[in-house]
């Protein structure tokens, strides 16, 4: 019995001395912030605001006037594609639907898509919804815009407020959508920053929309057209999506997201000078993230990080882990400099505990820098324990007082 007494002392010490460390070490850091990343040799683009990101963890690479004010262009196409997602996915529109155009999505028959890119619709013409919605996507077409933002909302204004509903609850800060193609309207704008969040929204939230934005042309009665994402065709990148856009005002506008090793980049480049400008910066940018960073997963979701001592339960320990994935972009051959503190809430746990439960959290820092905080949380249910093991319990507790004593 008394090697029962030792070890649950030994535990409680444990804990006690890593609540002390854990206080000490927080007093002493900050959190992460743009100097843990402040690398030189960062690549020199002269593009108005641009940003780079990894996918997994949303940590901000690099980037200039990111949350600055510009004009979206066709990137606002992405939001447009997002509420068309919402709609299918609860089930108000099907891709098998066929939209009939009406006058307000005539291609040729409006002087707003004058010089614009079009699907080249015409009125009366009976479309399905899944070749507009590859209209939209690969032709920019602000015609198809217009026609699937009628058949989903009625009219485009209504369209438009779902767009800036769902802007809103993803997250984006700085961004108006006023139409539903984004076309040069006064009032309306984003950030470099929003549009990478917006992207990193698609393609989590809706991988077979995302999918489509790899395709690299589109013909629709008998016009062929190519994607205008020029990093498609890029063999030295894996670029698999997503859309590029310009007007007068904005310039030439792009995001674009590719993956190596296991990481994915989202790149964000707003106000550049030329076509080509846009594709090598956007280049340079991937390049230069993927060169210099690694993003990795040390712990996966619901995996058993330990086993932490309980009183009253029915089993003596409750495995903890994290419902998230864990990841972590770092400099390359940065993985040994990775710390990991473990803190449980309080000293003595207490049956019953249950599955998902928070008991403390888990902190990984680098350089005294906490990276990423994660809640550690019961991966099972542990009832108490019937009266006998709880009895033993309340004796060992009454005798790890003694022995402090």
């Amino acid at each position: 019995m008394l090697k029962i007494y030792k070890k649950f002392n030994k535990f409680i010490f444990t804990i006690i001395k890593s609540i002390i460390i854990i206080f000490i070490i927080y007093s002493t850091i900050t959190y992460a912030n743009e100097d843990i990343f402040n690398v030189e040799l960062q690549p020199n683009i002269n593009a108005r605001s641009y940003i780079l990101i990894d996918y997994n963890t949303g940590i901000i690479l690099t980037e200039k006037n990111s949350n600055e004010i510009q004009k979206p262009a066709s990137l606002a196409k992405i939001m447009t594609s997002y509420v068309i997602g919402k709609a299918l996915a609860k089930g108000k529109l099907h891709r098998d639907d066929i939209v009939t155009i009406s006058k307000n999505a005539w291609a040729t028959g409006n002087n707003e898509f004058n010089g614009s890119s079009l699907m080249f619709l015409k009125i009366g013409d009976h479309i399905s919804v899944n070749y507009l919605i590859k209209g939209i996507i690969l032709q920019s077409g602000n015609d198809a815009c217009v026609a699937i933002a009628e058949y989903i909302s009625g009219n485009q204004q209504n369209f438009v407020n779902l767009m800036n509903f769902y802007a809103k609850k993803i997250g984006l800060k700085n961004t108006i959508f006023k139409n539903v193609h984004g076309l040069d309207e006064s009032g309306q704008y984003t950030t470099a920053q929003d549009i990478a969040i917006l992207g990193k929204s698609l393609i989590k939230d809706f991988p077979y929309e995302y999918s489509i934005y790899k395709e690299k042309s589109f013909t629709f009665n008998h016009i062929h057209q190519k994607n205008r994402n020029l990093l498609l065709w890029d063999r030295t990148l894996n670029v698999d999506g997503i859309k590029t856009g310009h007007t007068k005002d904005a310039g030439y506008n792009i995001i674009a997201s590719a993956t190596k090793n296991n990481m994915r980049l989202i790149v964000v480049i707003l106000g550049d000078k030329t076509e080509q400008d846009r594709k090598k910066n956007s280049k340079k940018l991937l390049n230069w993230g993927f060169e210099t960073f690694r993003t990795i997963n040390p712990i996966k979701k619901y995996q058993k990080i330990a086993s932490i001592p309980i009183l009253y339960g029915k089993q003596s320990y409750v495995r903890i882990g994290i419902k998230n994935n864990v990841y972590l972009t770092i400099f390359k051959n940065q993985e040994k400099k990775i710390k990991i503190l473990y803190h449980i809430k309080n000293n003595k746990i207490f049956a019953p505990i249950y599955k998902k439960q928070i008991l403390g959290h888990i902190t990984f820092l680098i350089n005294n820098h906490i990276i990423v905080d994660y809640p550690l949380i019961a991966l099972e249910d542990i009832p108490k324990g019937n009266f006998f093991l709880r009895f033993l319990d309340y004796i060992r507790l009454l005798l790890s007082k003694w022995i402090k004593q």
